[in-house]
């Protein structure tokens, strides 16, 4: 099914620098999970409260293990499942300001030969024996200048895991106790900045486009697959990035979890 023609021209009005893809076929998505929420309860939300919502969710280290079994795991990917290889871990870094919880993001170097140019979280690959929080907190520090004494390592969020390459991405919440400073490296990082929690769950930063590609896992029986975007100021997050931001929002809103079903279980 081609485009519909009516559907309207993508992120009108909305500035960004970086180049997404431009699918033949895009249908409209699903609203935001946390869309019948009223505006009172996407506000006010405080790193004690996140700190809660991680216990509830099963995603706070005190009380659930960061997961490490890959055989649960479900691949993101049409091949058949092999030995993970290559290892990294990503920091979702929070901290309050103003009684909201801020996130860290960063854009990344356009010269990068993979995802050069889009808006990512400080992190990378692993080196050998690293756990993925020292990965998370030492790529942190090289990326972004936060020093690891700095970050209090309270949860996780759901490892993306792609069976088909030998690869998984862990995504590690830390907290902050200011706004950061930021040191960037010119060579991996562009520019460092943060957005508010409140801010992406305002009612038209989220946006779910479905995308038809070669058929992988979580697609639907007609091949679409859902993607998710976040108009932020002066840029859009799409990709694996979006999908750790979605499921931190709806943790701690307290809403379904999209992707559960198609990731960790």
């Amino acid at each position: 099914m081609a485009r519909d023609a009516r559907w309207p021209a993508r992120f009108e009005g909305h500035v960004y620098p970086q180049a997404i893809p431009e699918p033949d076929d895009i249908q409209p998505g699903a609203p935001a999970p946390w869309s019948t929420l009223p505006s009172i309860a996407r506000r006010g939300l405080d790193l004690g409260l996140v700190e809660a919502r991680l216990l509830d969710g099963h995603r706070h280290v005190a009380t659930s293990p960061i997961p490490d079994d890959f055989s649960a795991m479900v691949a993101v990917g049409d091949a058949a499942r092999r030995p993970i290889t290559r290892r990294s871990a990503v920091l979702v870094a929070l901290f309050e300001e103003h009684g909201e919880t801020h996130v860290v993001l960063t854009r990344r170097s356009a010269h990068l030969r993979q995802h050069g140019g889009e808006i990512a979280l400080p992190g990378g690959r692993s080196d050998a024996g690293e756990t993925p929080v020292t990965t998370a907190l030492r790529e942190t520090r090289e990326e972004v200048g936060i020093d690891e004494s700095l970050v209090r390592v309270v949860g996780w969020l759901s490892p993306i895991v792609t069976f088909a390459s030998g690869s998984a991405i862990w995504p590690i919440v830390g907290l902050l106790q200011h706004r950061p400073h930021f040191v960037t490296d010119p060579s991996e990082v562009e520019r460092a900045f943060t957005v508010s929690l409140a801010d992406l769950l305002a009612g038209d930063a989220f946006l779910e486009e479905r995308w038809r590609r070669e058929q992988r896992p979580g697609s639907d029986e007609d091949g679409y697959l859902p993607i998710h975007i976040y108009r932020v100021p002066g840029d859009l997050v799409w990709g694996a990035t979006a999908r750790v931001l979605t499921e931190l929002l709806c943790v701690v809103t307290g809403v379904a979890w999209p992707e559960l079903n198609r990731g960790w279980p």
